[in-house]
This record gives C-alpha cells, sequence and structure tokens, in this order.
C-alpha cells in the first residue's frame, strides 16, 4: 500500500499531470457555471434598441437587418474581456459588430480605454447604466449574441468565445 502511495505521489508531482489535472477542473467548473452565467438572455427576436456610439454615431438595431450582427457586451473592469478584445475588433473589419462596453463608466473613461487600446470608438456603445445588458438578460460579460439576417438571436455565448468561433457562427447567421 505504501509503494502504492509513493508511486501516486511521484505521479502528482509530475507538472504535466499536476496541470492536467488542474486544466480539467477548471473545464469542469466552466461547465457548471455556465448556466447560472448566462441567466435569462433572450431568445427569438433580439430587442431593437437606438443609442449613438463614442464616436456619435446614430444606431438602431432593426435597421440592420439583412446582414448579420454580432453584439458584444463587455466591461473595462472584465479580465475576460480583454482576451477577446483584438479578436472581436478584427471581426469588425469583415462583420457588422455592436460592441457595448456596460458599467464601465462614462463617455471620457471610455474613450480613453479605446484610445489607450487602440479601439474603434465608432463601433463601441456606452451602456453606462447596464439597460441594454439588462435588455439583453445576461448576468456575465462577456456576452455574445449574434442576429441572423432577419433580426432574430441564432447564437448566444457567454464567457470567453474564439474569434473564428464567431466568425462561424457569423457566417452561418447569413446564409
Amino acid at each position: 500500500m505504501t509503494d502504492l502511495k509513493t508511486k501516486l505521489q511521484q505521479l502528482w508531482q509530475n507538472k504535466w499531470i499536476n496541470n492536467g489535472v488542474w486544466l480539467l477542473v477548471f473545464f469542469a467548473l466552466y461547465l457548471i457555471m455556465r448556466p447560472l452565467m448566462q441567466g435569462d438572455v433572450v431568445r427569438d427576436v433580439a430587442p431593437d434598441f437606438r443609442t449613438t456610439s463614442l464616436s456619435g454615431e446614430a444606431l438602431k438595431l432593426v435597421d440592420l437587418q439583412g446582414e448579420a450582427v454580432l453584439i458584444h457586451f463587455w466591461a473595462t473592469w472584465c479580465p475576460i474581456c480583454t482576451f477577446s478584445r483584438d479578436g472581436i475588433e478584427d471581426i469588425a473589419k469583415d462583420y457588422r459588430v455592436i460592441s457595448i462596453a456596460t458599467r464601465s463608466g462614462d463617455d471620457q473613461t471610455l474613450l480613453d480605454y479605446a484610445a489607450e487600446h487602440g479601439m474603434n470608438t465608432g463601433l463601441i456603445i456606452n451602456d453606462h447604466d447596464g439597460r441594454l445588458f439588462e435588455l439583453y438578460g445576461a448576468r456575465a460579460v462577456p456576452a455574445d449574441f449574434i442576429v441572423d439576417k432577419d433580426g432574430n438571436i441564432a447564437f448566444v455565448e457567454v464567457g470567453l468565445s474564439s474569434s473564428w468561433g464567431l466568425r462561424a457562427r457569423l457566417w452561418w447567421a447569413n446564409q
């Protein structure tokens, strides 16, 4: 019995096995938490809204029907959101993206943040009071809603998403 215990201790001290076990634990926790993060997200028809981007561009969601749209909720205080920031900016070169900063301060704070990180202010909407975030029913950021060309929510992702995964969903929603 002692020999087995010693072998298990040696096995656990292996960096690859130790890290692999922790990765599996993290992944299992993520899968357990995922339904809680999604909350009561809206399905079916995307709720329409009127707003203005940080650069002053007027925006009404219903006017964008006919093409797929990515609605990306994020926050300046969200560490996970920083991982997807560059990918979202890159996706916006090929698809319509509405980047909604929720509960992240006033316009000047967001303008400074965007300048510091090389973000396109024409994409960014300031949801300072979280009204749009609540309208879509998510409980955590980042939250991505892909609206198809008919104005229906085709896909919802809450948490970290890959840019290629979002691109594939946008392509599908355009079909």
